[in-house]
């Protein structure tokens, strides 16, 4: 049996590098670092990989020349040359990277006779549907609200956390039925929403806090009732939405009441904070009708003087994109479903952002050369995402080793993909699938991909 050998590494400048193709063989040594795959045992299904359509990416998107923008479409939403994304998300309203605050009615409308979308139609909505006839069908978009509209929280302004006034729990609700309907009105269907982003942060940009009861009953008591009223049961409604340190506790809170739960499709999480991975696995293994997906995450920058040694942090470390795979693995392997990263494009400073809250994306477009930066993790969610289709299966894999990371899935049609990723100093790994191995010599600061069957 052979397999297919796909690599990036850190100081050859090798990205998604076709190798030698892999001999398995009955009797193969065993190294102390060992991955062995048993694709007998099955788990969740795949269902993709996306990004986040933020107004800065929308914005810095229409700062490029056309070819460019081309460019960076194939880029994400072309699977043969790009990473073959599929999943998006976007903002109800404003967001930290947005140019600024805005929300879609007139200060103190609580009947919302003012809502008026047409805010999106300069930028954000166009790039969509570029992406959309890329891809040959609508993006499966989750949305997500930063804040309600000032007027309606106690801190009377969108930023700053506040919470959500109980006068105007039905009207909020209200707002998001408007949103999907004025939405696909103009040919962007939505497949999602979350409650809330980020429900336990008070930030300095849009934010609003729930604790986990709030959530609950808004959730039982207006926002799940409003969806079935106005005709949208089949959307998916995500609650949390935030970090993974707390996400048990807060997900027991909501799906131990039944009639808050039958509301709900599943628990999204982000990556800030911990990579308590196992929560996400007993999120499932107490609630397993409920599904998992990972709905943000970016490395936040930092001065760029700082030392590089820990290879992560700053624009371009390698360690930025090591970081997403280790995620994405982490993930994967307990039981989330899809993986959306956080804004698609920035630019070369990181924004642009309204309260200077910068970040790297997987691509960035400099201003000055104009020309597109491709980051390492864009090289590291395309292991993922180029090999693993819609529809597959995660099956049983376990690792012996320090610093090596592995998951694995079938493909509808058959093909088996083990992706590996090496952080450490690994010298040889023994990669059993079914039963058939191989030693391997896996270059340290590395990820690759195998794929059993092509």
């Amino acid at each position: 049996m052979k397999a297919k050998h796909y690599r990036t590494l850190e100081r050859t400048g090798e990205r998604w590098a076709e190798k030698t193709p892999v001999q398995f063989k009955s009797h193969y040594k065993v190294q102390p670092s060992l991955i062995a795959v048993n694709s007998r045992e099955t788990f969740q299904t795949h269902i993709g990989f996306g990004g986040a359509f933020t107004e800065a990416a929308a914005y810095t998107y229409h700062e490029m020349p056309k070819a460019l923008q081309e460019e960076f479409i194939k880029a994400y939403f072309d699977k043969q040359q790009g990473l073959g994304y599929e999943l998006g998300r976007i903002a109800i309203h404003s967001c930290d990277f947005a140019l600024g605050n805005y929300s879609y009615i007139e200060e103190g409308d609580s009947e919302l006779n003012s809502f008026d979308l047409s805010h999106e139609e300069q930028w954000l909505i166009p790039m969509i549907k570029h992406a959309a006839k890329q891809l040959g069908k609508p993006i499966t978009m989750l949305a997500s609200p930063w804040s309600p509209p000032g007027f309606m929280k106690t801190n009377g302004e969108m930023n700053y956390g506040g919470k959500l006034l109980a006068e105007y729990q039905q009207s909020w609700a209200n707002y998001y039925a408007k949103f999907i309907e004025q939405m696909e009105e103009r040919g962007v269907p939505i497949w999602g929403i979350s409650i809330q982003n980020e429900p336990e942060a008070d930030q300095i940009w849009d934010s609003c806090f729930y604790s986990a009861e709030e959530e609950r009953d808004f959730i039982k008591h207006y926002l799940g009732p409003t969806m079935h009223a106005a005709g949208y049961q089949d959307k998916a409604i995500i609650i949390w939405d935030h970090n993974r340190d707390v996400i048990v506790e807060r997900a027991a809170t909501v799906l131990s009441d039944p009639e808050a739960a039958k509301y709900v499709w599943g628990v999204g999480n982000h990556w800030y904070v911990s990579e308590d991975f196992e929560n996400l696995s007993m999120v499932h293994h107490l609630y397993p009708d409920t599904h998992l997906i990972f709905t943000e995450g970016c490395v936040e920058l930092t001065d760029s003087s700082v030392d590089k040694d820990d290879k992560s942090g700053y624009l371009g470390a390698w360690g930025n994109g090591e970081r997403y795979g280790r995620n994405i693995i982490g993930d994967f392997n307990n039981y989330s479903e899809g993986w959306i990263d956080w804004n698609l494009l920035l630019n070369e400073q990181g924004g642009p952002n309204h309260v200077e809250n910068y970040c790297e994306a997987p691509i960035m477009y400099n201003r000055q050369t104009k020309c597109l930066i491709y980051n390492n993790s864009y090289y590291y969610i395309g292991h993922f995402s180029r090999y693993i289709d819609i529809g597959a299966k995660r099956i049983k894999t376990q690792v012996s080793g320090e610093n090596l990371h592995a998951v694995s899935f079938i493909n509808t049609d058959g093909k088996r993909v083990v992706v590996v990723q090496n952080e450490g100093h690994v010298a040889k790994v023994t990669l059993v699938v079914d039963g058939l191995g191989a030693e391997l010599s896996l270059a340290n600061n590395s990820i690759n991909t195998f794929v059993f069957g092509e």
